[in-house]
């Protein structure tokens, strides 16, 4: 292997991941402004920008799902390609690579027809009213048919960011961010398209981005390129891709899950203006979530490619590294939440009734946020270093054992205020997961890290 690919097997760890985590983190930020800059022009339109954006926000379970399908190979795929390129094995890695991108092809029809069919019949089942539903299905219309683009951009940088590529991975989604914040406000306003042209600023603007990661692929700076002989699929490069991306997938599919409970019982006991407040939350989590990702995305080429290479210091500090980092930005941002809640709701909406609502249910929805570094940094290192099981027990344990059934718990204990009470499960399962998988967690990195190095033919993949 050339001294341009060793450079994540020798350079410092410390300014590595600052290195490699400075444009992720940068990209991820962007991709938040993606995600959320369509809701802070919808919910100002004026007249329907209250119940264009609890419209909207409907549709973000089924969104959150196509994300999902992304990361199913994209993050599967991408640790497996770095492991296998600091093992010296580059037939292997292209072959992941290659494997990957039909992949994203196959999944990417399948979703459209499906969200194309059915839009409608999911949006009433995830809590639109009849007041809503048709901002919902608007968007999802348009929406659907650049399925391709998001599945293509979102799934395929994380192989040019395993290679260690990080500031190409950024400039790939800059390109559509800055497309889309140009283009909203034009369809949107200008052109008087509402949501539609909400929706048709997305696409268009993620349509950049994937031409922009294809380019790049084929060309000829990257590492790995992807070759015509590589786009059969084979089972013995799918099957372990699929299982790793798993936990990921989980992760992610499993907020869309979340978000159709909350959206039911807060439709419930709330109304109208609880669902469009979870709107405004769950966009103002992506505050934490996004960023910590592109933490951990920065961190993954380093530890995937020394667990290959079997370099067991470098792993165990970028682990640590990653997750002192990440709780610092956790605890800060749950700070800033706590002290000024106003500003944050007031990001999406002007509409005074539900500026007053988000504020009290906001303080109470982050409540443990200042925990969710730690969760993150472990979920991301479990990826990065191969372990489907563990990483998918941390996925599963948080979201499927302790938040769904707090969710409709909560309102029963406390039926005073019950839509409070929906919200405040989300801090409770913080709490409870952190408080007692935390122990174990450690067990596991720490036994993951050093156990698998030991026996001179073990490299995590069999």
């Amino acid at each position: 292997m050339n001294g341009d690919k060793d450079f994540l097997g020798k350079e410092p760890v410390g300014k590595l991941l600052l290195k490699l985590a400075l444009p992720t983190v940068a990209a991820q930020i962007i991709n938040m402004l993606y995600n959320i800059v369509d809701r802070i022009y919808i919910g100002h339109i004026p007249d329907i920008g209250t119940l264009a954006l609890t419209g909207v926000g409907v549709c973000m379970p089924l969104i959150m799902i196509v994300t999902a399908f992304s990361a199913f190979t994209g993050y599967g795929g991408a640790p497996r390609a770095s492991i296998f390129m600091g093992k010296g094995d580059q037939e292997s890695a292209e072959r992941t690579l290659g494997n990957g991108f039909v992949l994203q092809i196959i999944i990417s029809v399948v979703l459209t027809a499906v969200l194309l069919l059915w839009n409608r019949d999911f949006l009433l089942a995830f809590g639109a009213s009849p007041n809503t539903i048709e901002y919902g299905v608007s968007y999802m219309n348009i929406y659907a048919i650049g399925t391709i683009f998001v599945q293509m951009t979102l799934g395929m940088n994380a192989f040019i960011t395993a290679q260690g590529f990080a500031r190409t991975g950024m400039l790939s989604v800059l390109i559509g961010a800055v497309a889309n914040i140009i283009l909203d406000p034009i369809f949107i306003y200008g052109l008087n398209m509402g949501v539609r042209g909400a929706a048709l600023a997305t696409i268009l603007s993620q349509a950049l981005s994937c031409a922009w990661v294809l380019i790049f692929l084929f060309g000829k700076k990257t590492y790995l390129k992807i070759h015509r002989r590589h786009l059969a699929l084979k089972a013995k490069t799918v099957l372990p891709m699929l299982a790793l991306g798993l936990s990921v997938f989980i992760m992610q599919a499993s907020e869309s899950v979340i978000s159709i409970c909350f959206n039911s019982s807060l439709l419930r006991y709330g109304g109208d203006i609880a669902v469009g407040a979870m709107t405004i939350l769950t966009s103002v989590m992506q505050f934490a979530m996004l960023p910590l990702q592109g933490l951990g995305q920065g961190a993954q080429p380093i530890i995937s490619y020394n667990y290959g290479a079997k370099n067991t210091g470098r792993v165990k500090l970028a682990f640590k590294l990653l997750l002192v980092s990440s709780l610092c930005y956790s605890v800060l941002l749950w700070l800033a939440i706590m002290l000024f809640p106003q500003a944050f709701a007031a990001l999406f909406t002007g509409d005074a009734v539900l500026l007053e609502f988000t504020r009290s249910a906001l303080r109470v929805y982050t409540a443990c946020l200042l925990l969710f570094g730690i969760q993150m940094a472990c979920q991301m290192t479990f990826t990065s270093l191969g372990n489907a099981k563990a990483s998918i027990l941390v996925a599963v344990m948080r979201k499927f054992i302790l938040l769904i059934p707090l969710i409709y718990i909560m309102p029963v204990i406390f039926p005073g205020d019950q839509a409070t009470a929906v919200y405040m499960a989300e801090p409770v399962a913080d709490f409870f997961a952190v408080s007692f998988k935390r122990g174990e967690i450690r067990k596991q990195v720490k036994t993951l890290i050093s156990s698998r190095f030991k026996d001179s033919g073990q490299t995590g993949y069999k």
